[in-house]
């Protein structure tokens, strides 16, 4: 088939239109969300080793009880505040106005108390009469006492102290009964949970001994009190665990990351000293070769090689492959491919 200068300029058109079209929707591909991290070496101690999640010990929602456009938010997330302080401000103009309503109904209800009263000891008021002022009055009240109330509830205080989490509602919003605005996290004292293997959850109890290492603040702490889960996850059938531990200094924060021995004297392996990621970031190919997921600086993935050593709790120390400081993916990874961007 023979094609024209014009045929053949516009097939060309449509060849270069149809592959630009196809670049672009390569360029705006998203990349695939997965959990990371960081491959580090243990820290000295004896026990068995598990990852735990720094948690608050209590978390408050606070929130206006009418709805309103919010005027003022006077706190930060991160932000320390004290019982009572004030947090955010409603715009209060229809509660002003009608508390005004109130004011005004309440003082005219007064006025006519004082005048039929009169009436009344004199003996010239019907008792029915003198009854229905007496109504109005508290009615008049009662609609002042709601009119004063629905104006300091424009003004948003903290109930406890701590530390604000997270703003759900800015100012210029508008905030709906019971929505939570901001939640007060109490920080004094934490909780670091951790995920124990179904067959060691036994061998742990409520004052097993300790210690907790958190490398964003570079601290190591000794653990508390344990709370010990009752109901195993499904999938992973492991146990949740959260150990209680003093947060002097407030440097401990919700989300951190922690390294969690437990000395439950079972004479498991130890870790120290050798670079260890989770269980569940090592996988198997076809012919038994392991490999993990490394993700690089322009944050694509890749199919890395490793060789394992001794496993301690939900953790494999990993002999070779990987070095401290890599970064490797813990979930996500099923839909990964050699090269593919991640976010993470």
């Amino acid at each position: 088939m023979k094609y024209g200068i014009a045929g053949v300029s516009a097939l060309v058109v449509l060849l270069l239109a149809t592959a630009c079209s196809k670049q672009e929707g390569q360029k705006t591909k998203a990349p695939i969300r997965v959990k990371t991290e960081v491959a580090a070496t243990s820290f000295n101690g004896k026990g068995t080793t598990y990852v735990g999640i720094v948690e608050e010990r209590e978390a408050t929602a606070v929130s206006f009880t009418g709805m309103g456009v919010v005027k003022r938010m006077l706190v930060d997330e991160g932000q320390a505040v004290r019982r009572g302080q004030l947090i955010a401000e409603m715009d209060d103009t229809q509660a002003r106005n009608l508390l005004k309503g109130a004011e005004a109904a309440m003082v005219q209800a007064n006025d006519a108390l004082q005048r039929y009263g009169m009436l009344h000891d004199n003996g010239s008021l019907p008792e029915v009469q003198w009854v229905e002022v007496q109504s109005k009055v508290a009615q008049a009240r009662s609609q002042l006492d709601v009119a004063r109330k629905n104006l300091a509830d424009c003004r948003l205080t903290a109930p406890v102290s701590g530390i604000i989490g997270r703003k759900q509602v800015g100012a210029g919003e508008t905030a709906l009964p019971s929505q939570a605005v901001v939640s007060i996290l109490d920080i004094s004292t934490v909780k670091v949970k951790a995920a124990i293997p179904e067959a060691e959850i036994g061998n742990i109890g409520q004052h097993t001994p300790s210690t907790i290492w958190v490398e964003a603040v570079g601290g190591t702490y000794r653990g508390g009190t344990i709370e010990k889960g009752v109901q195993a996850d499904a999938l992973t059938h492991t146990y949740d665990i959260r150990i209680s531990v003093a947060n002097n200094g407030l440097r401990l924060m919700p989300g951190m990351v922690a390294e969690v021995r437990l000395d439950t004297g079972a004479g498991s392996h130890s870790l120290q000293g050798q670079v260890n990621l989770p269980l569940a970031a090592v996988q198997k190919k076809a012919d038994g070769t392991l490999f993990v997921w490394t993700v690089d600086q322009d944050s694509t993935a890749h199919r890395t090689t490793v060789i394992t050593g001794p496993t301690s709790g939900n953790r494999v120390a990993v002999s070779s492959g990987i070095g401290a400081g890599q970064r490797v993916v813990t979930e996500g990874y099923q839909k990964l491919s050699e090269g593919t961007k991640v976010a993470y």
